[in-house]
């Protein structure tokens, strides 16, 4: 795989603190955390109080932000990157990252990348040729302001307004199978936070804000043309097909990636890897932590049935942030939460457990198997968001029960002639711009008339 190692660039970042707001004392920050635990309470009872606080928030954020408009011009040569909200260095702005500073014709730009915790970025050597900014502070701002160009994979933002001539390339972070913003159901309940009627004004707002919107198949651009509203026919030229430049490593990665990674995270070589990645539910929220999750999976049950011969790898959904103890299950359940990138996790695993998350259709491009364990289906499909596809399409079978999930993994290395026949077309229709070049196109189409 290609690096920026490879070229001449600093050994680490330069992080740019930028105004840093006054210390408060105990009593000061106790009110504080009541303020803002009463005002999430009372959002969540009323949706008009919300839907006032919101607007008043985003009036005055919106007021503070345009202010770094003034005397600073567009830089033509500014570029500001970030991945799932500031919190991993990630996905395809990752990617797109990687090829622009591997393009000599970039070497005259100004790269900018914002993480919640810029210091533990401070020593990554991919990372030479960027300045560091803490995701929505002052400096943060102030360089979305100026950048003639925006990279993300999920909503930035609402009160950050897109000026003449800047570019908003949004590259999302995955094919949808639940479904997504405008396209969930009135009848549907929405979320904690937001309401269905909130979260299809959210993505339409989303929709005629960006510039760009990064798809890998038809499939993908027909829901995202419907989910963020740009089915029109001039808004529909937003969307890129050209494939997922995050993908383009799980066409180009070697046998040495794959012992690195397990030798990194201490997997044993002598085991096979189940990589478990679910997704979060719309309806478990905490006001005092966020999004938590029930686990679903019984690890001990597993550890008995398959502890022999595997070894499984949890990883939790960005947005969740329940903490998990598995220390009853030390040497057999590995917490990957906590790794950047998933590309890591998907070429060290040999199989997939999954639910509704859209890890899936990246994982499939490795033709390796996958389980979809469905335990709370009716409730999902129905109740919550609603999916997408015919569960029939799916590559891979669906567990209901934790007996079936153990038969599901201990049947994966030989599937049906249908289940093989059905991934085969599953890859047909989803993963066939995902060759290694994504990045290189996205980068030819979006930016290479300015060069």
């Amino acid at each position: 795989m290609n690096t920026t190692e490879d070229h001449d660039v600093p050994t680490g970042p330069r992080i740019e603190q930028g105004p840093q707001p006054g210390r408060l004392g105990t009593a000061a920050k106790q009110a504080k955390w009541f303020l803002s635990r009463s005002i999430m309470a009372l959002s969540k009872r009323s949706v008009r109080f919300r839907r006032v606080v919101r607007m008043l928030l985003e009036h005055w954020r919106g007021v503070r932000y345009r202010r770094h408009f003034r005397g600073n011009p567009v830089d033509e040569k500014l570029i500001v990157f970030e991945s799932f909200q500031g919190k991993s260095y990630s996905c395809s702005p990752k990617a797109l990252y990687r090829a622009i500073v591997a393009d000599p014709r970039f070497d005259d730009y100004t790269l900018i990348w914002a993480f919640r915790k810029t210091r533990e970025y401070e020593g990554v050597a991919e990372l030479g040729r960027a300045t560091l900014v803490t995701y929505v502070s002052a400096a943060y701002q102030s360089y979305h302001a100026r950048a003639k160009y925006w990279v993300t994979n999920s909503i930035l933002p609402v009160h950050m307004d897109l000026r003449p001539g800047q570019v908003y390339i949004q590259t999302w972070h995955g094919t949808p199978l639940k479904r997504l913003g405008c396209d969930i159901r009135e009848g549907a309940s929405g979320n904690v936070l937001f309401s269905a009627k909130e979260i299809h004004r959210r993505y339409a707002r989303e929709g005629a804000r960006l510039t760009y919107l990064l798809s890998p198949s038809t499939f993908a651009s027909e829901k995202f043309a419907s989910a963020f509203g740009l089915d029109t026919p001039e808004r529909a030229k937003a969307i890129i097909e050209e494939g997922y430049p995050r993908n383009d490593v799980l066409a180009t990665f070697g046998p040495h990636d794959v012992l690195d990674v397990k030798e990194r995270l201490g997997i044993p070589a002598d085991k096979k890897v189940v990589l478990y990645a679910p997704t979060f539910r719309d309806n478990q929220h905490s006001s005092a932590t966020g999004y938590t999750f029930d686990l679903g999976v019984d690890f001990e049950r597993l550890r008995r049935e398959l502890g022999d011969e595997y070894v499984v790898l949890f990883r939790a959904h960005y947005l969740v942030a329940s903490e998990f103890d598995f220390a009853a299950h030390e040497g057999f359940v590995y917490d990957v939460s906590g790794v950047d990138d998933i590309n890591d996790l998907y070429i060290a695993s040999d199989m997939l457990v999954t639910d509704y998350s859209s890890v899936f259709f990246d994982y499939a491009n490795l033709r390796r198997p996958i389980a979809f364990f469905m335990y709370d289906l009716e409730d999902y499909a129905e109740s919550l968001r609603g999916i997408y596809l015919d569960i029939a399409e799916l590559p891979g079978p669906i567990a209901r029960t934790q007996d079936e999930l153990v038969a599901a993994i201990r049947c994966a290395d030989s599937p049906s002639q249908e289940l093989a026949e059905r991934y085969t077309r599953f890859n047909e229709r989803f993963t066939y711009l995902d060759d290694g070049h994504a990045s290189e196109r996205v980068i030819e189409r979006i930016l290479g008339s300015s060069l």
